[in-house]
């Protein structure tokens, strides 16, 4: 196997965990309101966003941290998924995802 190869499995595997993550991290009420594919679909446009709007080329603040504005995150990912034709959700419940996939963003920083 390639590394091109490898590196697709680790993605899928990296995005597995961050799903499973991500379900734990929604509140009950939350969880049903999204399956699995969705939740797929809102990491890869969330990861989208992150690679194509800029926000990750900001300079960070003296703690390290790059300011990102979630709700951004959360309008950029519900006009998708609208044009996209996967549905129409709610922001507020579409913020949760958005926070869940930041909180596992930073707990593998601090892994690192």
């Amino acid at each position: 196997m390639g590394d091109f190869e490898q590196d697709l499995l680790q993605d899928a595997a990296d995005d597995a965990r961050t799903v499973e993550f991500i379900k734990n991290y929604l509140p009950q009420d939350v969880k049903g309101k999204f399956t699995d594919d969705e939740l797929y679909y809102f990491l890869d446009v969330i990861v989208d966003y992150y690679a194509t709007s800029g926000v990750l080329d900001a300079a960070p603040d003296e703690e390290g941290f790059i300011d990102i504005d979630l709700e951004e995150v959360v309008k950029y990912v519900v006009e998708q998924a609208h044009k996209d034709k996967i549905g129409d959700f709610d922001p507020e419940d579409v913020m949760w995802v958005v926070q869940g996939e930041a909180e596992f963003s930073d707990s593998l920083d601090e892994e690192e």
